[in-house]
């Protein structure tokens, strides 16, 4: 059985904003619903009264499981095979290691913020 996926990113932060186009565009996943959880705010709130923050990390819905932050970007990223895209390749090079996934997420959460806050955009969504 093949399982469907649903991609939840913050659409103001210009990496998740990249990353997400990039899965879009060149991952060539089939199954694969990407969404601005700022567009999307009834199921942000549904998310976090659920324990999922997307101001921790990028959420990602598999079937009727719910995969956050450095969880989410190393579940996807084990998807994809052979990107159209050489900086695809590489994030998919180094996330599908668990271990370097959650090594590294801190990091990637910690420069969206700093992104937001540059652009004078709030890291919360609500």
């Amino acid at each position: 059985m093949t399982s469907h996926y649903t991609f939840i990113y913050d659409g103001e932060c210009p990496f998740c904003n990249h990353f997400a186009e990039l899965l879009e565009i060149k991952s060539k996943i089939n199954n694969i619903n990407i969404l601005d959880g700022r567009k999307n705010l009834t199921l942000i709130k549904s998310l976090i009264e659920k324990g999922f923050d997307l101001d921790r990390g990028a959420i990602l819905l598999k079937d009727d499981e719910i995969l956050h932050g450095a969880d989410a970007i190393n579940t996807i990223c084990r998807q994809i095979n052979n990107p159209s895209s050489s900086l695809l390749f590489l994030l998919t090079r180094v996330f599908k290691s668990d271990k370097r996934t959650k090594m590294i997420f801190p990091l990637l959460v910690r420069a969206r913020r700093l992104a937001l806050i540059s652009k004078g955009i709030s890291t919360s969504l609500i």
